[in-house]
Parts: structure tokens; C-alpha cells; sequence
């Protein structure tokens, strides 16, 4: 039986997708075989993101509709064999428990399946909040996504899920260490979710795929063996280099 986790975030543009992919990443590697929905009906960007856009044939509203096999859909990840992606398409699950019933059919081949769900709170999440045991809120330092994180949190603990955890993305150490960015402890003080995770602002990170990323790879490591450990992102600003380094960040 695979862990299902429904990933959402209460504000659009936190980085939900990003975090998907690369959590999936660092647990294929972690040696378990993974497979990462894109439930956001409409806008998929999986297969962009992990740049196998270019193998898409069938999607799940084509299994749903009957014109091929749930196998038939998956796209195999070329770097890591035991990490698959399955896009959304044009499906829209009206009917939860049509979906409900083929995920339930399809999870004994996978050890985590990550649906990356559309952002805010509305009905296209009914379906993968349905199946899932477990939810991962994305939000960002930000007031505004930090509101709308606790409206998705609320919304997720009313499917009665084993667990509801949060991640916080996007976070600048340089201006926690200033005083004039929320830290990640007052984020998760303020959201009623147990803390997966740490993601540092990247510019190498957003939209991308990080083969050796040390965020998710703290993450992957809590989902896999209870932990609740932390990536230090303030460690690089501590000190008078670190003074030095968060002063020129800020003027950059």
C-alpha cells in the first residue's frame, strides 16, 4: 500500500509544484518507487518541471475515458527509474469516487504517490484529498500566504487524514537575520500543521529539478522515518561574513 499525500497551498505561486517534484525526486532516490499526479486540472507542469514534456501520450482523463491502462499513462522518469509522472490533462473527477477506485486499484505498485493539487481551496480537491492519508501545505514567508495556508489546512483536516504537514518554501535567511522576513518557526507557529520542511529562496531551485538537494532531501528523510529535523538555512548568514553576505543579498 502506497503513502498518498495530497499536496496543496492556500495562495497560488508559493512553489507547490516545484516542492512536489523535487520531494518526489529525493525519495526515488532514496530507493522508493514514487509517483508523482499532477492534479492541477488544466495547468500541468510535472512534465515540464522534470523535462519529459516531450513523452506525454495518454493523460488520466484517457484512462478514465477507457482509451487506455493506467500503465499506459505513466511517464517513467528518464534519470531515476522508479520515478514515474501521470498528468491530469482535461480530467476533472465530477465523480471522487471513480477516482478514488482507480488510485485504490494502481497504489500496491508504488510506495508513495505525491498528488500536486491546484492551488486554493475549491471542489478539484475533493477527489486526491479523498484518497490520500496524508496532506503537505506550501506556503511561503508572506502574510498573505501564510492566512490562506491556514484556510487550506482547516480545509484538509475535514477528510480526516492521518496527518497534515507544512512546509515553508522560499524563505530568505538573509532577511530573517535582518528582521524584515517572518522566520520559519513563526510560520509554523502560526499554522495549526506539524513542520515537514525548510526551502531556502534559489535561483537555481525555482522551476527546476536539483539532483542533490539537501532541503528535500531533510524532507524526504522525515516522511521516511518520523523525524522531524530541519534544514538550517540561516547557518550561511551567521557570523561577521555572514553579516557581510546578507548585506550584499540585500542590495543585489
Amino acid at each position: 500500500m502506497a503513502r498518498k499525500i495530497a499536496i496543496l497551498s492556500g495562495k497560488g505561486g508559493v512553489g507547490k509544484s516545484t516542492v512536489a517534484a523535487n520531494l518526489g525526486f529525493a525519495l526515488a532516490k532514496k530507493c522508493k518507487r514514487v509517483l508523482l499526479a499532477d492534479m492541477d486540472f488544466g495547468l500541468n507542469s510535472l512534465d515540464i518541471l522534470l523535462k519529459c514534456d516531450n513523452q506525454v501520450t495518454f493523460d488520466l482523463n484517457d484512462v478514465i475515458q477507457n482509451r487506455c491502462r493506467f500503465r499506459q499513462a505513466l511517464i517513467n522518469d528518464k534519470k531515476i527509474p522508479n520515478l514515474y509522472i501521470i498528468l491530469s490533462g482535461t480530467y476533472k473527477p465530477t465523480d471522487a469516487a471513480v477516482f478514488v477506485d482507480m488510485i485504490k486499484k494502481e497504489e500496491q505498485n508504488f510506495d508513495y504517490i505525491l498528488f500536486d493539487c491546484s492551488a486554493g481551496v475549491n471542489k478539484s480537491l475533493i477527489a486526491p484529498l479523498s484518497v490520500s492519508d496524508e496532506s503537505l501545505i506550501v506556503v511561503t514567508p508572506h502574510f498573505v500566504s501564510v492566512k490562506d495556508a491556514q484556510k487550506a489546512v482547516i480545509y484538509a483536516k475535514t477528510f480526516n487524514l492521518l496527518q497534515v504537514y507544512v512546509a515553508v518554501n522560499r524563505i530568505r535567511g538573509d532577511l530573517v537575520r535582518l528582521g524584515e522576513q517572518m522566520s520559519a518557526f513563526e510560520v509554523f507557529s502560526l499554522i495549526n500543521a506539524k513542520p515537514l520542511g525548510v526551502v531556502p529562496e534559489n535561483d537555481e531551485l525555482n522551476g527546476f529539478i536539483r539532483t542533490d538537494s539537501s532541503y528535500f532531501d531533510v524532507m524526504a528523510d522525515n516522511l521516511l522515518n518520523g523525524k522531524q529535523m530541519l534544514y538550517d538555512y540561516l547557518s550561511e548568514y551567521k557570523g561577521i561574513f555572514g553579516k557581510i553576505k546578507s548585506k550584499i543579498k540585500r542590495n543585489a
